[in-house]
């Protein structure tokens, strides 16, 4: 009965078009840039960080741990971003990574850049649950191509300024990085209007079944686990393993640069794929084809390695829209909550993971670390294969 009433209503009042809000999501994939460009800079620099504070190279994973770690402080932001609603942690976050990220280049010491670190990692966990929710609200019809534009601005960021900061480093000195502060706090105050404002989460709605989302959300966090690990792990180490083979400093920062922004191309087109034919074939598809294409980087040279590197940032971030909206779709009572679990508890566990690869790096050598890399993205690959056919599954028809 309350079947056929359904279908009668859908055909008596059909759904009305919800288009994707895109400048309003401009704005906010433009704070996205400025917020990871300002959290993710670091290992464009790091070789010469550690050398200003005569630390080993073999720290590089311990000291990336320490910003990354504070992304599993996006669980919390998450559930209390749907508590409180508003725009607040938006805001937080891009002021707090920018005037942290200031820090980077000014610490005299390394007691003092672990903790300038940390704050660094829980300012970017603010601002992301409270945004991504906003950009699953304008994004309208077209869920995975606008939280793939939205996704394109953090991924530009993270990208760009890595290269960005090499260059003040190399023109100027450590000293001037502070200079990269500016934008984020100025634009905040000139988009305010136009940032998303969530409605807070009424106490007496429906609790959250953790009982009944434990299953796919373990899965989904031992997925993100291993993608987010086998990003940092290349971001981490292919700077250090450049230089270390007598590259400058810039030279090893456009590295990043070319992983992350070429990337770019695999997060729209990860999203519109996964809109056409199903989030599972991408997921596999991507930790697969990653693993291959990280092997043929490291039997190549010269300009085909660069190449293989533009095509490998393609493939590795195509999965990322997907594993967000997986969240979202697996707390729907708590959307923030959902892409914190996916995007910072994951980000944070990987960091843990990244220590090890730190271990590893000093033990047996740097690029050691990219066939250990390989394995973690057979082993995605495999996870992949345990989440439902078709985006409707992860509603909780598994």
């Amino acid at each position: 009965m309350a079947a056929s009433a359904s279908v009668t209503n859908r055909s008596d009042h059909p759904a009305r078009p919800n288009p994707p809000q895109y400048r309003r999501l401009a704005g906010l994939s433009w704070l996205h840039f400025l917020n990871d460009g300002s959290a993710n800079y670091l290992p464009g620099i790091l070789p010469a960080v550690l050398l200003a504070l005569h630390q080993s190279a073999a720290l590089a994973g311990g000291v990336m741990s320490a910003l990354m770690i504070g992304q599993a402080f996006q669980v919390v932001s998450g559930w209390l971003a749907d508590r409180v609603g508003g725009r607040l942690f938006i805001v937080l976050g891009v002021f707090g990574s920018s005037l942290a990220a200031a820090m980077i280049g000014l610490v005299p010491s390394l007691g003092v850049l672990i903790p300038a670190l940390v704050v660094l990692g829980l300012s970017n966990a603010l601002f992301h649950p409270q945004a991504l929710a906003g950009a699953h609200a304008m994004s309208g019809d077209r869920r995975g191509f606008g939280m793939s534009l939205f996704l394109i601005g953090g991924e530009v960021g993270r990208g760009l300024w890595p290269l960005i900061a090499s260059v003040v480093v190399a023109l100027w000195g450590l000293h001037y990085l502070w200079l990269l502060g500016i934008p984020g706090v100025l634009s905040v105050l000139l988009l305010w209007n136009q940032l998303p404002s969530q409605r807070p989460r009424h106490p007496d709605v429906k609790p959250i079944a953790w009982r009944q989302h434990l299953a796919p959300m373990s899965l989904l966090v031992a997925f993100s686990l291993l993608r987010s690990l086998a990003i940092f792990g290349l971001v981490t180490f292919l700077p250090i393993i450049w230089i270390s083979r007598g590259h400058d400093l810039t030279e090893g920062a456009a590295l990043i640069t070319v992983l992350l922004v070429v990337g770019i191309v695999g997060n729209v087109g990860g999203g519109h794929l996964a809109d056409r034919i199903g989030r599972r074939p991408v997921l596999l598809g991507s930790s697969l084809l990653g693993a291959m294409l990280l092997v043929a980087f490291m039997l190549s040279g010269g300009l085909v390695q660069w190449l293989l590197l533009g095509f490998l940032g393609i493939v590795l971030f195509a999965s990322l829209p997907l594993g967000i909206l997986i969240g979202q779709d697996i707390f729907p009572e708590n959307r923030s909550l959902g892409s914190g679990i996916a995007l910072g508890f994951s980000n944070g566990l990987a960091a843990v993971a990244l220590a090890g690869l730190g271990l590893v790096a000093a033990l047996h050598g740097p690029a050691t670390v990219l066939w250990v890399l390989v394995g973690v993205l057979v082993l995605s690959g495999l996870l992949s294969l345990g989440f439902p056919r078709e985006a409707r599954a992860a509603k909780g028809e598994h």
